[in-house]
């Protein structure tokens, strides 16, 4: 890894960098080595699989690819799995990688061995980087990794989540006036999921020293922006805001999470399943992701770093609930936060409350809802 550098050692630790590079190139469709002790593993991400890239792993180790699942993509191939598993390439071939990891007619063609820690090690970067979550790689013995090539310890990629809700840091806050709450600041902290932004936003003048009203709202760009009829976002966004609003003011945590977790391009494979008749849960699922890969620590800790210590929770998500009981906060209360039911989300909604148990009431949805003409 080199000598350390005392100047890039005061801003954070050299294994923090060694993944937030391991993101850049992961993401950007190169390799990246995952190393613990003298063992390697060559991944990436199977979206940049090629023939010439599947031969040129092979060459590296013979007959040792493979390409490593999730439990939720195994069980969608057709083998019930409740851990990730790997499925072993004797022979390169690339369209076969992306069968077994990509295409929705996928089925399982040969056994699913357990994986190693470093192939879990590759699934979380893949995770942290919002690609799908399938990952062709080749293990090769640490000092035969090609020149370079971004290496990264497995142990810094599966400590690097909860060392980003540690660094989470206000980094910029300014006053905005909003439509439904005139009285508004927004305050950005850098950090809490890889390599984004979070952002509070603060209305009206909330007592600190008593139970705050506040919502965690995961970012959804089709509902908050554009107002999407498939999902209840966009309601529960402005809704929840207007009520601080109207009430003693409260905190709206507009959370860098989008598509449950999964990210905007996985968010839009998963909508065009959707149209083709597929459950929203059971869309992901074929993409490989489970229920919901969303974390809430780290809203658990901007709170507190804005003076928060108990809290009013605006959700229809039990998990939400949990998490920030789990991080300590006192949640003295939670409210549910509606949205108008459409012929377009009905289903979406049913499915979170059947599937995910969230607290939706479809009677009360009806009566939140705004009157139009």
């Amino acid at each position: 890894m080199g000598d350390v550098n005392p100047i890039l050692e005061l801003f954070d630790t050299a294994g923090e960098r060694a993944v937030d590079r391991a993101i850049a190139e992961y993401r950007a469709g190169r390799p990246v080595a995952l190393v613990e002790g003298g063992d390697g593993l060559l991944a990436l991400n199977v979206e940049a699989l090629d023939e010439n890239v599947a031969k040129a792993f092979d060459a590296l180790s013979p007959g040792r690819s493979r390409l490593v699942l999730p439990a939720a993509r195994l069980r969608r191939l057709g083998i019930e799995r409740t851990a990730p598993g790997v499925v072993s390439f004797a022979i390169p071939d690339a369209n076969r990688a992306e069968m077994l990891g990509l295409r929705i007619d996928g089925r399982i063609d040969a056994p699913v061995s357990p994986t190693v820690a470093l192939d879990e090690a590759a699934l979380e970067l893949a995770r942290v980087t919002l690609v799908a979550p399938a990952v062709y790689a080749i293990p090769v013995v640490r000092e035969a990794l090609p020149a370079g090539i971004v290496q990264v310890q497995a142990s810094d990629v599966r400590e690097y989540r909860a060392a980003q809700v540690k660094a989470i840091r206000i980094v910029g806050r300014a006053p905005v006036p909003l439509e439904f709450a005139a009285e508004t600041e927004f305050v950005v902290f850098r950090g809490g999921e890889g390599l984004r932004d979070q952002v509070a936003i603060i209305v009206g003048k909330p007592d600190l020293a008593k139970p705050v009203a506040i919502r965690m709202h995961s970012a959804c760009l089709t509902g908050d922006l554009f107002g999407s009829l498939k999902c209840d976002c966009g309601d529960q966004l402005r809704g929840t805001v207007q009520k601080m609003a109207e009430g003693e003011g409260g905190i709206l945590l507009y959370l860098d999470q989008e598509g449950r977790g999964n990210g905007i391009a996985n968010k839009m494979r998963a909508y065009k399943l959707q149209s083709q008749g597929w459950d929203t849960y059971d869309a992901d699922e074929v993409l490989g992701f489970g229920l919901d890969q969303r974390r809430f620590d780290f809203a658990a800790v901007m709170l507190r770093q804005l003076g928060v210590s108990s809290v009013k929770v605006m959700t229809n998500n039990p998990e939400k609930i949990g998490a920030l009981k789990a991080a300590g906060l006192e949640v003295v209360a939670d409210k549910r936060a509606y949205g108008r039911p459409t012929a377009e989300n009905i289903r979406y909604l049913a499915s979170k409350r059947d599937r995910a148990g969230h607290f939706i009431d479809f009677d009360a949805m009806v009566a939140h809802a705004p009157i139009t003409d």
